[in-house]
């Protein structure tokens, strides 16, 4: 097991780098400042939200002046697609149906809110508003969901209205999924999420942000009226920071080691050469096929008829050394390296004859957390450091308001509890002491594994 993880070189470049913006391997100035007001860490998704909201709501005369420190070039990979009776649902049962309408309407709210920021700052990242489908082809998964599905509606859970559930004929009606026993549908959003953040990114720096690439810190120290960033390129002297690091962050703020794992995951965009039959469901959808519970893959069509495909699971979950405590996204996860090969043909009706075939595949490290839900917030017993990360690959409806509220605190000293962030967010210190790990206690994990001693059984 690694014991600090840190970016590796030589990342594939995935799909969302095909077009590298201006900003890619940017640095506003030649060396680093030797003092700001706050010092951002990570220019991903969390960075350029958090950025933009600081210096969005600060007033032209008093903006803060404010670093963003990046290890690599600019990365960014998501789907705006809200969970409004699936984990909600586990929240429900383990922190009651007040919190679960609370996250549920949360990640709901994200797609008016990008709507809105892309439409105003004119960033040109195909957004598009449309359905989703989830699909499941587990009758014993189907149940479970339906179950929390119905409990959550039973309990006054506005946003959960929002997704009709179907079964049997009429779910694969509905999905065009061949075999569906179920499905859930309702609004999400799919952008390209590179282009969204590098324009949030030109907005920043537009309004004197300091963004500096391929510059890694390797600590983060106290000193007497702040911090000390130290990177491989110097220091800096801060008086705020922000760790937005998600999969990295245990590397520069130990509190968070084995809280924040990074797990590695596998992608494919999928070209399609001929149209699929007429009378096929048309793919304008986002969707997730459930295998069963915790094995599923997730689809992002895009405007040039290309599909993004991720997850594939199934054919490495169960060997941890593939995926857990990895940060080696420079090479593929061999036993999926071919996975999504006539995956359209499979599982879709009408398009068996549609030629699609793998294009390009990737790997892409995630932040994943021992209990399932995002660290946000001021850092415990650290004046002045804030985290907004973990986001276990479900980042894209949580972290832009999340950001918001971070920078009312850093601002305002707003306390979190006013900042509309859902309250099972809040990184506290009972947290970081609990030994919980439901990465690993998953129910597909449960039986028996294979880490990096050999096989194990889990007697959980």
């Amino acid at each position: 097991m690694i014991s600090k993880p840190f970016p590796v070189a030589n990342s594939i470049t995935p799909f969302w780098r095909t077009e590298p913006s201006t900003l890619d391997n940017y640095r506003s100035t030649a060396t680093l400042p030797p003092a700001a007001d706050i010092v951002v860490i990570g220019a991903g998704y969390a960075g350029a939200s958090t950025t933009y909201h600081l210096l969005d709501q600060a007033q032209p005369f008093s903006r803060p002046s404010i670093v963003i420190l990046e290890a690599r070039q600019l990365m960014a990979g998501g789907h705006l697609k809200p969970d409004v009776y699936n984990f909600v649902g586990t929240v429900a049962e383990t922190h009651g149906i007040t919190a679960a309408a609370e996250l549920a309407a949360f990640e709901t709210a994200h797609i008016p809110a990008i709507e809105a920021v892309v439409e105003r700052e004119k960033i040109a990242c195909d957004l598009v508003v449309a359905q989703a489908h989830d699909v499941q082809l587990d009758e014993q998964h189907t149940e479970k969901l339906r179950k929390a599905y119905e409990t959550l509606l039973a309990n006054g859970s506005e946003t959960t209205k929002t997704a009709a559930f179907t079964m049997d004929m009429e779910a694969e009606m509905v999905s065009g999924v061949k075999g569906a026993k179920s499905c859930f549908s309702y609004k999400a959003g799919r952008l390209w999420p590179y282009k969204f953040i590098c324009g949030l990114l030109k907005k920043c720096i537009a309004k004197g942000a300091n963004l500096q690439t391929n510059t890694p810190v390797v600590d983060v120290s106290e000193s007497n009226n702040g911090w000390i960033v130290k990177t491989e390129r110097g220091l800096i002297r801060a008086k705020q920071v922000v760790f937005a690091t998600n999969a990295y962050t245990s590397g520069i703020a130990p509190e968070y080691a084995d809280k924040i794992v990074p797990v590695r995951g596998i992608c494919s965009r999928v070209v399609v050469p001929n149209p699929p039959h007429p009378l096929s469901p048309t793919l304008d959808s986002s969707y997730t096929v459930r295998i069963k519970e915790g094995i599923y893959e997730y689809l992002v069509p895009r405007p040039d008829g290309s599909i993004i495909i991720g997850g594939a699971r199934s054919v490495y979950v169960h060997d941890l050394k593939n995926w857990y405590n990895v940060t080696d996204d420079s090479r593929l996860i061999e036993p999926a390296a071919h996975h999504f090969e006539g995956y359209m043909q499979k599982y879709f009706h009408g398009w068996e004859d549609t030629g699609a075939y793998t294009d390009r595949v990737w790997t892409g490290i995630m932040g994943y957390t021992t209990d399932s839900l995002p660290h946000v917030g001021r850092v415990p017993c650290k004046e002045g450091q804030f985290v907004i990360a973990g986001f276990n690959g479900h980042g894209m409806p949580q972290i832009f308001l999340s950001a918001k509220g971070i920078a009312q605190m850093m601002l305002n000293g707003v306390e979190f509890e006013e900042t509309g962030i859902p309250s099972v967010f809040k990184t506290t210190q009972a947290r970081l002491d609990s030994t919980q790990n439901s990465i690993l206690s998953a129910s597909h994990l449960k039986q028996t594994r294979t880490d990096v001693r050999g096989p194990v059984v889990d007697e959980k």
